[in-house]
């Protein structure tokens, strides 16, 4: 077979490393244990096609639309670690389980032609992270490709969901089978689970309800709010849909067909619109376009927006989504003005509170509550209903991070300067705290790219290891009958023992933070190829730290662990869309690029520190299989 040739300058490595950095082998240690925990995992949960083992079922009672993410979560980064440089088989592995899990939730009754029937944004983005993460890993694979736009299409003009003279999809849940009304296919009901609890009441105005408690208590008088919330809440537009567009840029990534960016265009453009003069982005509008439609007007209370459950978290993620990916496919970053809004309104209504002062989604933040010397630090409001803005908690520091990694304007840094001026905590301290995101360490990995945390790589590394080796051990002592697996009420078991750790990964060796969880694509600083594995991720024995993420400053250390040559292809973005135009080796002269490659071999036992200057998305952005790459 022939090899197509490596695009871009060659740059050789010549310094020898005396003493190998203690980063540099923390991180290949780092992939190798992954390489064996995934395998445990895989072992002890599933079945020989893939499946989790799972004897109970979905569907049914009246929260039986939820839990299709709950299933594909527990691999959601898998992919991930195959494009950094996990082993060769996890790409077999994590594309197995997704077939393994797809089917399963076929069988229940959850999927139609491979996708969710229909449900929540917030909860589709998660679950299909896994199969994002796959795209991107095997771009050649033409089943991917064809459910990519298969799935897609369920969103574009002339497909179930979405309204083209108004600019809406219909309905808060929606999916496979078209838009799909209120929130169960039982009576409607709520509350549908005592879960729900910490987060109140879903609507204003009901004068005649103020307590949770008591409406659980009272089946008839939940049956009549149930309606209301599905007559307010269940039907029309609500701003997390903007998650659907990650289907559609997904496939536009993988096809390049123009009419993917066109409906992303479009759709984020409603939102835009819904937001000009206004001072906080809505999250409703009705079948008509109209904001507040079906809330008296109210431009709060959709499903999962600013009221209930969760406010901020949902609306920041949603939005954040949307507008990468119009910014991504378009090249127009007006639409970022989208994200920051959420971000601002919250931060103008910020309070100085304790850590008795925090609300619900605050259990990431309690490491750092417990080990600040202040009394206080800086809160924001996460919802809005009647009684005006409430529910504090620290900001979610992924937002803002990953909104300025994205954009690099000033304006995004300034945002970041002023919650670190208004913190009680230390920013430079990496807590072992990480849930089923496996994110959370933005604000130590902040400090060291702005070169106030040189500790930072070393540490992260080893609280990377440390969650690893917790997982392995809760795996090996898991008390669940592996035979049976957890039952419907406990399905959140496997994404709790997920031992893959990719966050640290990301950081340090693209420059980039971790994914977000509801449905955002994966935005890398910079990626790499094995050009002799002719496969995504760093070849074995060799570490990357990023250091500089400044587009006219990129700088990344490379280091050959091992005592024979490496060669690797370095890429500007993780779609090749960033076009790099010098690259230097060490103290060298500056290479002219023109595109997103640049060749580096590492004689054994070298490193050698490249530095960039690129132009952010001045390319056309592509999952297109390199060249140099065979489709498997």
């Amino acid at each position: 077979m022939t090899v197509a040739a490596v695009p871009g300058p060659l740059l050789r490595a010549t310094r020898d490393t005396a003493e190998t950095p203690r980063w540099a082998v923390l991180q290949r240690e780092l992939l190798a244990r992954q390489d064996k925990a995934w395998r445990l995992f895989t072992d002890r949960y599933t079945e020989g096609d893939g499946r989790l083992v799972f004897r109970d079922t979905l569907g049914v009672g009246p929260d039986g639309r939820d839990g299709v993410d709950d299933f594909y979560e527990p691999f959601f980064n898998w992919p991930t670690l195959y494009v950094l440089g996990g082993s060769a088989d996890l790409l077999g592995a994590a594309r197995r389980h997704w077939h393994g899990v797809s089917a399963q939730l076929t069988e229940m009754g959850m999927l139609h032609d491979g996708l969710e029937r229909g449900y929540d944004w917030f909860h589709q983005g998660e679950g299909l992270l896994l199969f994002y993460g796959l795209c991107l890993a095997d771009p050649g694979d033409r089943q991917l490709r064809e459910l990519a736009t298969r799935f897609a299409d369920f969103y574009l003009p002339g497909g179930p969901n979405y309204d083209p003279e108004h600019r809406v999809l219909r309905a808060p849940h929606n999916g496979s089978t078209g838009p799909r009304p209120g929130f169960s296919d039982e009576e409607p009901y709520f509350p549908w689970s005592l879960a729900l609890r910490p987060y109140g009441l879903p609507l204003d105005g009901m004068d005649d309800v103020t307590s949770f408690d008591r409406l659980a208590a009272d089946p008839a008088r939940a049956r009549s709010y149930g309606r209301a919330m599905w007559d307010r809440m269940g039907r029309g537009d609500t701003i997390v849909n903007l998650g659907a567009t990650g289907l559609a840029a997904n496939a536009f990534l993988l096809t390049g067909e123009q009419r993917y960016a066109d409906w992303v265009a479009e759709y984020v453009g409603a939102w835009c619109e819904r937001l000009d003069g206004r001072d906080v982005v809505p999250d409703n509008a009705g079948l008509s376009g109209r904001v507040g439609e079906y809330l008296d007007g109210r431009w709060y209370g959709g499903h999962y927006g600013w009221s209930w459950p969760h406010g901020l978290s949902p609306v920041g993620s949603a939005t954040l989504v949307g507008a990468t990916n119009a910014a991504l496919l378009t090249g127009d970053t007006s639409p970022l003005d989208l994200a920051r809004n959420p971000l601002d309104a919250v931060l103008r209504r910020a309070e100085q509170r304790g850590a008795d002062g925090r609300g619900t989604l605050g259990e990431r933040w309690d490491p750092h509550l417990a080990a600040m010397e202040a009394d206080r630090t800086l809160m924001v409001p996460q919802r809005h209903n009647d009684s005006g803005w409430f529910d504090f908690t620290v900001m979610p520091g992924q937002l803002p991070l990953s909104l300025w990694h994205f954009s690099r304007d000033p304006q995004d840094q300034e945002r970041i300067e002023r919650l670190r001026a208004g913190a009680g905590w230390d920013w430079t301290t990496v807590h072992t705290q990480r849930i089923k995101d496996e994110a959370g360490h933005e604000e130590p990995w902040y400090e060291f790219l702005q070169g106030r945390n040189p500790e930072f790589p070393e540490r992260m590394l080893r609280s990377a290891l440390d969650t690893c080796a917790a997982r392995v051990e809760a795996i090996e002592n898991d008390p669940v009958d592996p035979a049976v697996g957890p039952g419907v009420l406990d399905i959140h078991h496997w994404q709790h023992l997920n031992p893959v750790v990719t966050e640290a990964l990301l950081q340090l060796t693209t420059g980039s933070p971790q994914v977000l969880y509801n449905g955002g694509l994966p935005h890398m600083h910079l990626r790499y190829h094995d050009i002799a594995g002719r496969r995504p991720g760093l070849p074995a024995d060799v570490a990357a730290l990023v250091t500089d993420i400044r587009p006219e400053h990129t700088v990344v250390e490379l280091v050959n662990l091992a005592a024979t040559a490496r060669s690797l292809v370095v890429q500007a973005g993780a779609f090749a869309e960033h076009v790099v135009q010098t690259a230097r080796a060490d103290e060298g002269p500056a290479q002219g690029v023109g595109g997103p490659y640049c060749r580096v071999e590492l004689p054994g036992g070298t490193a050698l520190r490249l530095t960039l200057t690129m132009t952010l998305r001045a390319g056309r952005p592509t999952c297109e299989v390199p060249a140099w790459e065979v489709s498997r």
